[in-house]
């Protein structure tokens, strides 16, 4: 698989069960379970209804999915966040890459809020290398610090 500086989406198709089968540029394909985003962010609600749901397309030249009837816009840099999170088996992993996706942080803000390099954070988002405990329990700090959920 060839890496990405900012992913970019090649297919996506609306399953049932709200799983989104997304395709990235880069060959990288994965089913994100929809329904885990519906209780933590209110305006994906119509999405719940499936037939709305399934009608899902690529958007801007592949840098979001869009529910047109729903004005509901996703971006490719959160959809690949938010897989990265699914797949991974590590914990460490998993708060990272949902506190990136949830609080919109390019590599570069993430590196600025953990005082790190944007190449670490690179290092952890590809999986090159493993998310120490303690930048999982920083990314928590920093939303409690920033009156965001933890």
């Amino acid at each position: 698989m060839t890496p990405m500086k900012r992913p970019r989406l090649k297919a996506v198709e609306a399953l049932d069960g709200h799983l989104l089968r997304v395709t990235f540029r880069n060959g990288a394909q994965y089913t994100l379970r929809f329904a885990e985003f519906f209780d933590e962010s209110p305006g994906l609600g119509p999405l719940r209804n499936l037939s709305a749901f399934k009608k899902a397309v690529i958007a801007d030249d592949g840098w979001t999915v869009e529910w047109v009837a729903q004005d509901i816009q996703i971006g490719a840099d959160t959809l690949w966040l938010d897989a990265q999170a699914q797949s991974t088996n590590s914990d460490n992993a998993r708060i990272f890459a949902q506190w990136r996706a949830r609080n919109g942080l390019t590599l570069a803000a993430a590196a600025k809020a953990l005082e790190m390099t944007p190449r670490t954070m690179s290092a952890y988002g590809t999986g090159a290398r493993p998310v120490p405990r303690y930048v999982a329990l920083a990314c928590k700090g920093w939303e409690v610090e920033h009156g965001k959920r933890a």
